[in-house]
């Protein structure tokens, strides 16, 4: 069943792998995940589409964790482990619960299925892919940054070139 190294057990953080982006789900046992939903959609779970990006609300949903997955390749990947210290399951679990068909504040930046599942499991919401995009949209800025003062620097030297 599983494409990780090992089933799921409750507490585990759930990553699937979607079309340019991963979702995140939290493993509560019997084949069950507690995850992020659009409110105004029917889909399994947010994807990364103009209704994702400028949702603003999300559902809390427990469903099975083949229906989330669909056609989806997923592992069990508990990261922030080695950096964080879980809660004991049976607090990530009754915390999870409580959240069940709950309406969200989602942000694809600042709130999103990632922040929510390691809020549950650490007590603290962390994004590896939100930093991931933020550091590469630093470094893209920075490339642009000195592409455009080397066209500046280039066009200067070919005018004070072409003035000789």
């Amino acid at each position: 069943m599983a494409e990780g190294r090992r089933d799921p057990q409750p507490g585990d953080l759930i990553e699937i792998d979607r079309p340019g982006y991963q979702h995140w789900a939290l493993y509560v046992g019997d084949g069950y995940v507690i995850n992020v939903t659009p409110v105004d959609e029917g889909s399994p779970s947010l994807s990364v589409s103009t209704t994702s990006i400028f949702t603003k609300k999300a559902k809390v949903k427990k469903q099975l964790l083949k229906e989330v997955v669909g056609n989806n390749k997923w592992r069990v990947n508990n990261k922030y482990d080695r950096s964080r210290t879980p809660r004991p399951v049976g607090e990530i679990i009754q915390r999870a619960e409580l959240w069940i068909d709950r309406e969200v504040t989602y942000d694809v930046l600042n709130r999103n299925c990632e922040h929510f599942v390691t809020e549950l499991r650490y007590g603290e919401g962390v994004s590896e892919q939100v930093q991931k995009a933020a550091a590469g949209s630093a470094a893209a800025a920075v490339g642009s940054i000195i592409l455009g003062v080397a066209a500046f620097v280039g066009m200067a030297l070919s005018e004070s070139a072409s003035r000789r």
